[in-house]
């Protein structure tokens, strides 16, 4: 049957193929980029409220997005993507209002934050494109949309 797949647990597949970017680090960037497209920027504190975090928390994360090229980060606290990071942005606000369609339509509830949130780590962008499709499929079909 399975014996010839070699099966891992989370992090044995984590350390086989390791992520670009960490969960956490996604969250901020999305964030961001939720923030940066209302106000054309973000600040540190705006960002820690949003996700509950201390601003100390932030202002680490946000070193660490620079880092990668993800966001430049200017005096007083403000935050700005680069290139790179508007496109992961985009890409991140997308799968998550994906899986929030997708996660509304299986259970007929608008309450799916938190099933968002622990699942939208682990999706490949392959994964992603045909959920994308089965989607607008199921939304055809059922003829329901949030």
């Amino acid at each position: 049957m399975d014996s010839d797949i070699d099966f891992y647990t989370l992090s044995g597949y984590a350390l086989k193929n390791p992520p670009a970017l960490s969960a956490s680090m996604e969250d901020y960037l999305e964030m961001i980029a939720r923030l940066c497209a209302a106000e054309g920027f973000a600040r540190v504190g705006a960002l820690a409220e949003r996700l509950n975090v201390k601003p100390s928390s932030a202002s680490k994360m946000v070193g660490r997005l620079r880092g990668a090229g993800l966001v430049a980060f200017e005096r007083y606290g403000v935050v700005t993507l680069t290139p790179k990071g508007e496109e992961e942005g985009r890409y991140l606000l997308q799968r998550h209002q994906l899986l929030a369609r997708f996660f509304c339509l299986l259970n007929r509830s608008s309450h799916q934050l938190e099933q968002v949130e622990r699942v939208e780590h682990f999706l490949s962008r392959e994964t992603v494109a045909n959920l994308k499709s089965l989607v607008e499929r199921m939304e055809g079909e059922w003829g329901y949309t949030e």
